[in-house]
């Protein structure tokens, strides 16, 4: 072996360059490329060659003097060695200072070919998803809407509903948005002609009853609270039904002599229902006609909970409140009566429209005669025009505006114009996309970045930091064209982070990031996990988006994240988690003592949505940590048996035990090793993240050893073994904030950039607000590239196309 290969295999991270007069050796920066080349002839090419390819990676396609030509591959190697992933377990590996060198140096030469041909990629055309959607007709009208019920579904990319390669139209979504268009605009403004119309809201029976509801009125049990949008002052009816088991009989029927069902209008007790335990499903329980005021009112129906006692059932405790609807007239959880739904019917008549939050934003003006009825139209119909479009209007586009509005009056009055302005408002492509002006080439293949507009740059701004469109400030300082000046934007970004508005990044970035919205279909078996409900699973998924947001309005560092000694829980989450002298449902922020707690491992909400309903899954934990965390996902498993439920004897077996014998078989095995060591680690977490110590009477073994050597044998030794690779998590961190910000799926290419958020974002202790603005810095965020010049042979295409249609219609 020749001495540069001894320096390098070896393990030295020094370059000789004393001469003979005895000069002090100075610290290796760089790997050269022929060092480079034989690291990977030594340590990868018997796995990775165009024969072998393992993992569907040939090196033999690295050009380590070009790695610009080959960056898809070079990334995959830098994202894979990064975090000592490869070699492989059992495989000979270079020394870790060594390896982290050759990672180094290979980005160092990606990210200098990158700066001499910068490429920033353009997002395609973006629609808004339906937060933003909701968010944005809430800050232009005033209204809250629910747009999951007005819209369908958005579809992911990249772990992400805003991104906007996916926010593709059909024409069943134009028709979902003009319909929703109309609601709206009647909601805003108010129905003077409304109809009786009957609303039904549901309690799910995973949902607890036994105890206090949030939003109900104190001193009440179960039941449902929610903010109901009266399109009308007037009559309206409370209709209400039950739990009833399949034969018939209402649960709690044994014991519901004396119970009473309050119907509260914004905590105030409208009406009191006695509850006939001889009732059926049949029957029609209503309150009578109640006078209820335009606009969104808290609406509440709740038990008075006139007996109380402890709960005896052959499962303890008792959360779920039905674990099944075949009895009911059981002592024991039947004991309570349990609410089903609440309809809301009416208004039986209309007595006018009071002044609601909606019509306060909307009617600026209000005209007294009817010659003021036009020109106060107008003067509505263009604040909201530019508030909605997020951009000063056209004339032609307040008259076009104008005359939809004139169509309105025909049947409305002036109310009824400004509806219809506002519908089409709501309806209209400049509301429902965020257009972005486009360049064409000055030359052939010359793809020249621009910078976009101050105007275009605040909304992607908002959009990306509070899921919502600019306010005033932003406008204001976008129609100055300062907002692009570094200061200015550093003041907006402390402004906006320090905004309660900023809590969509932990409801939305945080929350698809983490994987939380799968809580939603989380239901651990009722009968092994009897505390958890609905509420709980709530509670959980609430605790990680108020942490998050901690770290955000906090300026922390992501790092945090990881390690924080403080978490935010209610009674529910403090009972779980053994943390004493907390009630209610009011969540609270506590110091933790228990170290296995610390940050987003130690947390409900992802130790229950990483497990199986019956058990829990080193498997899908250790996948999670590898994916969400490191960004370094194990490649899709073969076919290949479940995890049986029993030892191959039918012995009663540990999760470890059945584990230890699925990995025998060797295409298994390949994988396990990297996943189950990190799940094993969290094995004293039960599948709702409760601490236990034994899994099948047999006490838990949590040791393992991590891919890199680490061993492992806790909660606590996998925290520190993260953070030994904290530049891996603060780049996984990194990425998919810059992905979530941009709004559109990360290329290769984009790598050098984001390299270049993460160094300087370090230089600032890996704050929150460190990490945003190196993304709204960077020229991905503030630029676009110059769209392909349309060939003269399409347009020439075109002109035929447009002369021909001219001829025919003569």
């Amino acid at each position: 072996m020749n001495t540069w290969m001894a320096i390098v295999l070896g393990g030295a991270v020094t370059a000789i360059t004393a001469s003979a007069m005895g000069q002090a050796a100075v610290p290796q920066s760089h790997m050269s490329v022929h060092d480079q080349a034989a690291l990977v002839d030594e340590y990868c090419s018997d796995c990775h060659s165009s024969d072998e390819k393992k993992g569907n990676l040939s090196l033999d396609d690295l050009n380590l003097e070009h790695p610009d030509k080959t960056v898809d591959v070079a990334e995959k190697v830098i994202r894979k060695l990064g975090v000592a992933m490869m070699p492989p377990p059992g495989k000979a590996r270079p020394a870790p200072d060594v390896m982290k060198l050759f990672v180094n140096s290979l980005a160092s030469d990606v990210d200098t070919a990158a700066a001499l041909h910068p490429a920033v990629i353009n997002p395609a055309l973006h629609r808004l998803n339906r937060t933003e959607y909701a968010n944005s007709v809430r800050d232009v009208l005033g209204v809250e809407i629910n747009a999951d019920k007005l819209l369908p579904s958005d579809a992911f990319s990249h772990g992400f509903d805003n991104m906007s390669d996916v926010l593709t139209t059909s024409p069943a979504l134009m028709d979902a948005y003009i319909t929703a268009a109309g609601e709206i605009s009647r909601e805003a403004v108010g129905d003077r002609h409304a109809v009786a119309l009957t609303t039904t809201y549901d309690v799910q029976r995973v949902v607890s009853q036994d105890h206090h509801i949030e939003g109900t009125p104190m001193g009440t049990r179960g039941g449902i609270s929610v903010v109901h949008d009266f399109p009308a002052d007037g009559k309206y009816t409370f209709k209400v039904s039950f739990f009833f088991s399949l034969d018939g009989p209402i649960f709690g029927g044994l014991q519901a002599k004396s119970e009473q069902l309050e119907i509260s209008v914004n905590g105030v007790r409208a009406a009191l229902i006695p509850l006939n335990p001889k009732i059926t499903k049949f029957d029609d329980i209503h309150t009578p006609p109640i006078d209820i005021k335009a606009g969104p009112q808290r609406i509440s129906a709740a038990f008075l909970p006139i007996a109380d006692g402890p709960v005896e059932d052959s499962v303890q405790p008792t959360g779920m409140s039905l674990i099944d609807l075949n009895q009911a007239t059981l002592a024991g959880l039947t004991k309570f009566p349990h609410l089903h739904e609440l309809s809301i019917v009416g208004p039986m008549q209309v007595s006018g429209i009071s002044e609601t939050p909606s019509r306060k934003k909307i009617f600026s003006c209000y005209p007294a005669t009817k010659a003021e009825e036009s020109p106060c139209a107008q003067k509505i119909v263009s604040r909201l025009a530019v508030e909605a479009y997020r951009r000063p209007v056209s004339a032609q586009e307040v008259t076009g505006l104008m005359k939809l509005y004139s169509v309105g009056y025909a049947d409305g009055g002036f109310e009824g114009g400004v509806t219809v302005a506002i519908q089409a408002i709501l309806a209209s492509p400049s509301f429902i996309y965020r257009f972005e002006r486009a360049r064409v080439q000055v030359a052939e293949h010359a793809s020249t970045p621009y910078n976009i507009s101050d105007l275009e740059l605040a909304s992607r701004l908002s959009y990306f930091l509070w899921s919502a469109p600019p306010d005033q400030t932003l406008l204001m300082l976008a129609e100055q064209n300062r907002l692009h000046l570094p200061t200015v934007m550093q003041a907006q970004v402390k402004r906006m982070l320090a905004d309660q508005r900023s809590m969509s990044l932990s409801t939305n970035f945080a929350e698809e990031w983490l994987h939380l919205q799968n809580l939603k279909g989380v239901l651990p078996d009722a009968y092994l996990f009897p505390s958890y409900d609905k509420i709980l699973g709530n509670s959980m998924r609430k605790e990680t988006e108020l942490f998050f947001n901690s770290v955000v309005q906090g300026n922390q560092s992501v790092l945090t994240l990881l390690d924080a000694n403080y978490t935010y829980v209610n009674e529910p989450l403090a009972r779980l988690y053994g943390i004493p002298n907390v009630l209610g449902n009011r969540f609270r922020r506590v110091q933790l003592t228990d170290e296995n707690r610390f940050g987003l491992l130690g947390q409900a909400s992802i130790l229950t949505l990483t497990s199986a309903s019956n058990r829990t899954s080193p498997v899908i934990r250790g996948k999670y940590v590898m994916e969400v965390f490191l960004g370094t996902p194990p490649p899709p498993p073969p076919a290949a048996q479940q995890l049986p439920e029993h030892g191959s004897n039918g012995s009663v077996q540990t999760v470890r035990q059945r584990l230890e014998e699925h990995r025998q078989n060797p295409t298994c095995a390949g994988c396990h090793k990297f996943m189950d060591p990190i799940g094993f680690a969290l094995e004293n977490y039960d599948p709702i993240g409760g601490w236990r110590t034994l899994d099948a009477g047999t006490p838990i073994d949590s040791s393992g050893q991590l891919y890199d050597g680490t061993k492992l044998n806790s909660p606590v030794s996998l925290r520190k073994a993260l953070l030994a690779h904290s530049d891996a998590f603060v780049g996984t961190f990194t990425e998919n904030l810059f992905a979530y910000g941009v709004g559109r799926v990360i290329h290769p290419t984009d790598m050098p950039a984001i390299r270049a958020i993460e160094r300087e974002a370090a230089a600032h202790g890996n704050t929150f607000s460190a990490i945003v603005l190196g993304i709204v810095n960077s020229d991905s965020f503030r630029m676009r590239s110059a769209e392909p010049q349309v060939p003269k042979s399409l347009l020439a295409q075109i002109d035929l196309v447009k002369a021909s249609k001219t001829t025919a219609t003569h």
